[in-house]
């Protein structure tokens, strides 16, 4: 979505600039060509951004260096495959290299690229070299190893991309031949594959130059697009136009049926959501916070939406009735493109918009009453009763924390705490997020906390639809993730700073008892009670029992025989699952997120097995020392709750990897 969301900018300033000339005195006048000028340079550029903003939006820490790297991955792969290029290199005239080549500055290469540095960034922006070449090492190796790679993918695609071009243009020229029937074909898949994201891939066949289409800029070129002969009157926009009125109109009567037909009890609050969502769809034409209000809990109600999308499409590309876009179709996008020259009859798409939203109201208030769907509001009413409960846990008030920090701890206790949050990211209305195990994810807890739906794409990958506030919601989770671990038996009535789990005996002396499992000190140093640990999470207790250590060692080990599930980026912590299931947290030091892993080295990579006694990390004591506010560090077990008690039998003093600390009794 980083490429995408460059669009409003491009369709404001051209226009703004089609309103000036069209309804200035002076045909050419100056601002208007500055402006559809300036319009312009961002779309002519697009298949540059895409490489540029995937590559950023993918990498694992958002820094510059990834976006760097796509551009000059970009540079590489369309310079390596230029038509003269290709000439000099496949030893054949210029007149004879495929058009294709011609078409190699493309959103497609661009994707590929950008997918392509991504990978590359977060598997090697964090390796050592040798001290000789430690200029080199990190960030700066990104960039060298990317040129290199699209050296060969530069190779491979000399050979197959004539193929892959040759294939979507086909797709494309098929889909066109079946003039408005194709548009409408190609609505209802849009809005289908929407549930999974996949309707941007799809988009990039028929609003970019990938297959000859190129929708989009050509509609936001007008008059310049018409000088070219890539702009046809009454064509061009045909694959857009018909979003109109279901966004700014069908919808709406959606949202309208869902609120009438809600529990009286419940109207007030269902009423006040749609009202939102409903305005959001009209006015900016971001329509998924309403879609997946329905989607997945009432299934038959977005295929019926999808239809009718399709119909719509249809019906205005029959009619030419034609109004483009350069976001998505809401009342903004109509306004600036009113005076575009390609937009024919655009007007008749509000009489057309007013009738589908009667169809939208009567189809879905039917469908709904019919088959007793359980859209918003007519849930069970112990599913509302809980819903209550949350919201009011979510007051901005709760331990001084802003209201999104404080949803954005409940929705990674939701998806399984910490241990189970590898990567954190969002696109306009969802989280997308990287878990251990996707099983560990409670939809009921996310959709309680305000979620449309949750997506499970895979074991490690879920999506969850929060809304326009998906990447305010983000940015939260990860600063509350910064703060420490998050249990994800983190009770959703309390506030962070007031959560003390139920405390399990801790016994300081020497057992007998079998126990489950013993862990052995995480690294040598002086024992401290967790109660000291000068953090308010990890001495109340709210993220687990265990105990802490003052380090004197640079050495960590894993106290326990298990998998590495997560080590943040940072290096300063990291989460252990035993074969067992026991979770541990080691924590170095307290609030060293900070120093943004500076002093610590990691050893190992999340995902390998380790043995008792391995070592995990390396610090540098005197760095830390100086620069962390404490090195206190505590190891807890994340989900002490699943056992009996937790025993320590321990000297003052430990040893990493010797010293037994804790024994877990079933």
């Amino acid at each position: 979505m980083v490429p995408v969301a460059t669009l409003p900018a491009a369709a404001i300033l051209m226009g703004i600039g089609y309103w000036i000339e069209q309804g200035g005195s002076h045909p050419n006048n100056a601002l208007a060509a500055l402006l559809t000028t300036s319009g312009l340079a961002i779309l002519d550029n697009m298949p540059a951004l895409f490489a540029i903003g995937i590559a950023y939006g993918m990498s694992k820490d958002k820094d510059g260096a990834a976006a760097l790297t796509g551009f000059i991955g970009f540079l590489v792969v369309t310079n390596l495959c230029a038509p003269s290029a290709v000439s000099l290199i496949q030893h054949i005239p210029l007149d004879q290299v495929p058009l294709a080549f011609q078409k190699i500055k493309n959103p497609f290469v661009g994707i590929l690229v950008g997918i392509c540095s991504a990978e590359v960034y977060n598997r090697y922006s964090h390796v050592e070299l040798p001290k000789a070449l430690s200029f080199f090492s990190g960030r700066r190796l990104v960039p060298i190893l990317v040129s290199f790679l699209m050296i060969v993918v530069a190779f491979i695609l000399m050979y197959i991309w004539p193929l892959v071009f040759n294939a979507l243009v086909e797709f494309g020229i098929h889909i066109q031949k079946m003039g408005a029937v194709g548009a409408g074909i190609y609505a209802f898949f849009n809005r289908i594959l929407i549930a999974v994201g996949l309707h941007h891939a799809l988009n990039a066949v028929f609003w970019f130059d990938v297959a000859g289409i190129n929708d989009i800029p050509n509609f936001l070129g007008g008059a310049k697009s018409i000088a070219n002969g890539t702009g046809i009157v009454g064509i061009t926009g045909r694959y857009q136009a018909g979003f109109f009125p279901v966004m700014m109109f069908g919808l709406p009567g959606a949202a309208l049926a869902i609120w009438q037909c809600a529990r009286p009890e419940n109207r007030v609050k269902v009423g006040s959501i749609m009202l939102a969502a409903a305005f959001a769809a009209f006015f900016t034409g971001i329509t998924e916070p309403l879609e997946f209000s329905f989607m997945f809990v009432a299934p038959v109600l977005f295929v019926i939406h999808a239809v009718l999308t399709g119909i719509s499409v249809f019906i205005a590309a029959s009619m030419h009735w034609i109004s483009g876009f350069g976001f998505s179709a809401g009342l903004v996008d109509m306004i600036l493109s009113s005076r575009n020259p390609l937009a024919t009859h655009w007007y008749m798409l509000i009489p057309q918009g007013l009738a589908f939203f009667v169809i939208y109201y009567v189809v879905f208030r039917f469908t709904i009453l019919k088959f007793d769907l359980k859209t918003p509001g007519r849930e069970p009413e112990g599913d509302v009763a809980d819903m209550e409960g949350v919201e009011e846990s979510l007051s901005p008030a709760d331990a001084g924390e802003s209201s999104n920090e404080t949803l954005a701890r409940r929705y990674i206790a939701a998806v399984g705490g910490s241990s189970n949050l590898t990567h954190i990211d969002a696109c306009i209305t969802r989280l997308r997020l990287s878990v251990v195990d996707a099983h560990q994810v409670n939809d009921g807890l996310a959709k309680k906390l305000g979620a449309s739906g949750v997506l499970h794409l895979n074991k490690q990958s879920v999506q969850i639809v929060v809304g326009t506030q998906a990447e305010a919601i983000a940015d939260a989770m990860k600063a509350v993730s910064k703060k420490g671990p998050i249990s994800a038996v983190l009770p959703v009535h309390s506030t962070p700073a007031e959560v003390v789990k139920p405390s399990k005996p801790v016994i300081e002396s020497p057992v007998s008892q079998q126990g489950l499992a013993t862990l052995v000190a995480p690294v040598s140093g002086e024992v401290i009670p967790l109660e000291q640990v000068p953090d308010a999470a990890f001495s109340s207790k709210a993220v687990g029992e265990g105990v802490a250590i003052n380090p004197t060692g640079e050495t960590v080990v894993a106290p326990l025989a298990g998998t590495i599930v997560k080590i943040f980026a940072t290096n300063h912590a990291f989460c252990l699952e035993s074969i067992e299931g026991i979770e541990i947290i080691v924590h170095m030091g307290i609030d060293t997120v900070a120093l943004e892993g500076k002093g610590f080295e990691r050893l190992v990579e999340e995902g390998t097995e380790v043995e008792q006694g391995q070592p995990i990390l390396t610090m540098d004591l005197a760095y830390l020392a100086a620069h962390a506010p404490s090195m206190i560090s505590p190891v807890v077990v994340s989900n002490s709750e699943d056992y009996t008690h937790l025993l320590t039998q321990f000297d003052k003093t430990v040893v990493a990897g010797q010293s037994k600390i804790i024994t877990i009794i079933k």
